[in-house]
């Protein structure tokens, strides 16, 4: 145990003692080129209190900071308000090193926590609305299934009027200033986007419904502490990160294309380029994202604030280019709504990509318009012109509200 590593006070009673993961860059398919942190968090009280623990890996860092504070088997509770095991790794051996009175944890995730161990763990239900208190500390839990698993829920700390959330306003980032406002302002928008794009995206309908019912719980929240990145400490910030949950689940369309693509021998991309040209032409936003240099999930955070997708692949074996059926499985899990777009794509003497590309563009429910464009080989001029208005086409049904 490295004993350098100390907790870090974040009001009276309430001690982030997590991890900080620099070297992580691919969280389950989602590129995470910043790092991230495993956020737990120690209670003090009568009766000391520990929010969620850690990955696996860093379950020696999260004692170390316990212990800079108090002696880890003080801790009579353990609340676990999200079963997935960037959070539950190190519970087994916490409960073996405290071995607390109780272990909470809701319904569902009860269910999960004994799928993953499978031992006879020795949970106790937290419900729905429950209001409880554990020594001289007041909670209230509030289920929010499918944010992102049937299990995760949120933990209401009545006593220094602070929201832990698990994965709810998290983004992974890797900071050593744990406090959103210590932090730029940019990386943050765009980490909580991203984050938003790949993990939460498929549940819009479940964000809606939370942040609705939000008032109506009347908790006055002063804090909000996520279990990846930092912690949001004012009420600018707390906010600022609920109104940009609230626009990302709406899914509006904007003017903004974004152009997807592979290339075999650069006929694809001269394609790409024309189409792109086109949309600049109409003063459209346009974003050109080539798969040999751009991540699946940097896709997904580009869509999430696009009104338009085309995609363009060359022919290869009867099929689209390996990289861009990745993007277009990854998407289609996802489930990016309110897009219109269309295909491209040069061939050799079959040409299956295009029309393959169109079928899984459906599936996704984006809107096809005009036509697609493939052309044999290497692309001529009338070909690239073609490919010109296609993408002044779309960025015009952008600008009229298609």
């Amino acid at each position: 145990m490295n004993n350098s590593l100390e907790a870090i006070k974040i009001s009276d009673r309430v001690y982030w003692v997590g991890a900080i993961d620099n070297e992580i860059r691919d969280f389950h398919g989602y590129s995470t080129l910043r790092g991230t942190t495993y956020n737990a968090y120690l209670i003090l009280g009568e009766k000391p209190i520990l929010i969620d623990t850690v990955k696996a890996p860093f379950f020696s860092e999260m004692m170390a900071r316990i212990s800079s504070v108090i002696e880890p088997e003080k801790i009579s509770y353990i609340i676990s308000n999200h079963a997935e095991m960037d959070h539950s790794g190190s519970l087994l051996p916490t409960i073996e090193a405290i071995q607390p009175e109780k272990v909470f944890a809701s319904k569902m995730g009860i269910a999960a926590l004994k799928s993953h161990f499978h031992s006879q763990l020795d949970l106790t239900e937290i419900k729905n609305g429950g209001k409880f208190t554990l020594g001289d500390a007041s909670f209230e839990c509030i289920e929010t299934r499918m944010l992102h698993w049937p299990d995760s829920m949120f933990t209401y700390f009545a006593d220094d009027k602070i929201l832990f959330s698990q994965d709810g306003f998290g983004m992974h980032l890797a900071t050593d200033k744990m406090f959103a406002d210590q932090n730029d302002k940019s990386i943050l928008e765009h980490e909580a986007m991203k984050y938003f794009a790949n993990i939460l995206l498929p549940y819009t309908t479940f964000v809606t419904k939370l942040l609705t019912a939000f008032p109506s719980l009347n908790l006055d929240i002063k804090m909000l502490a996520p279990d990846h990145g930092p912690v949001w400490r004012t009420h600018e910030d707390i906010s600022w990160i609920m109104t940009l949950w609230k626009k990302w689940a709406e899914q509006k369309p904007t003017e903004k294309v974004v152009v997807i693509y592979d290339t075999m021998w650069n006929s694809t991309a001269k394609m790409a380029k024309s189409i792109a040209d086109g949309i600049m032409a109409e003063n459209v936003t346009v974003k050109v994202m080539p798969l040999s240099v751009f991540h699946r999930s940097d896709v997904a955070a580009e869509l999430l604030e696009a009104g338009a997708l085309i995609m363009g692949s060359p022919t290869i074996n009867n099929q689209m280019f390996p990289t861009v059926a990745d993007a277009l499985c990854y998407l289609k899990g996802l489930k990016p709504q309110n897009l219109i777009g269309q295909a491209f794509g040069s061939h050799g003497w079959s040409g299956e990509a295009v029309k393959l590309i169109q079928n899984d563009l459906e599936t996704l429910k984006v809107k096809l318009v005009e036509n697609p464009i493939k052309t044999n080989y290497v692309p001529d001029n009338n070909c690239l012109a073609e490919c010109r208005k296609l993408g002044q086409s779309i960025a015009r049904m952008l600008k009229n509200g298609h």
